[in-house]
């Protein structure tokens, strides 16, 4: 079952479920972020990790991650990200899932609208950490990344029984990241 904004701002409030917490929609000259009827907008902070164009043959390999592929950068107001690249970025928010929870993310509709991608995986029952974003200029223009502002919803689904087997319990390899986090093996 999807949760409400009640049960968000409770575990918010009572068990920092989500640090900072923002308890209402913020829309003000802002990309929406905060509690909505049924989720939580999150924001994305001003870094990044932007993935570099290579010329010299290089390929990807999500078991192995080269560094290098990457420049980071740090802003207090926007990135321009150029067509067809890939960053990473991290969330504002740091959460703290409880045992009988899951979520699913999905990108905010005005920067689909655009053309950017927002990947997110689901935050397992226990998984704590800031998330670590990919977001995908898939369009044939620049376009405008605003740091600090909304970047996709969080939809918290409530289990009708506790896992057997948390993140926690697992030792999960993205457990309480601070930064932004490449791929593991």
């Amino acid at each position: 079952m999807v949760k409400s904004d009640k049960w968000i701002k409770k575990m918010a409030l009572e068990k920092k479920m989500i640090e900072p917490f923002a308890e209402q929609q913020v829309r003000q000259n802002n990309i929406s972020y905060g509690t909505s009827s049924y989720g939580y907008d999150m924001r994305i902070s001003g870094e990044f990790k932007i993935m570099q164009k290579k010329s010299d043959g290089s390929f990807i390999d999500p078991k192995k991650i080269d560094e290098n592929l990457f420049l980071s950068v740090h802003v207090d107001d926007f990135i321009i990200l150029q067509p067809q690249t890939v960053a990473l970025a991290r969330t504002v928010e740091y959460f703290k899932i409880p045992r009988d929870v899951v979520t699913i993310a999905f990108g905010k509709s005005t920067y689909a609208r655009c053309g950017i991608l927002v990947n997110i995986t689901p935050f397992e029952p226990e998984w704590e950490g800031f998330a670590t974003l990919a977001i995908s200029n898939i369009s044939s223009l620049p376009v405008k990344i605003y740091a600090n502002e909304g970047i996709a919803q969080l939809l918290f689904l409530g289990a009708d029984e506790v896992c057997e087997i948390s993140y926690a319990d697992r030792a999960g390899k993205y457990q309480a990241q601070k930064t932004i986090t490449s791929a593991k093996v």
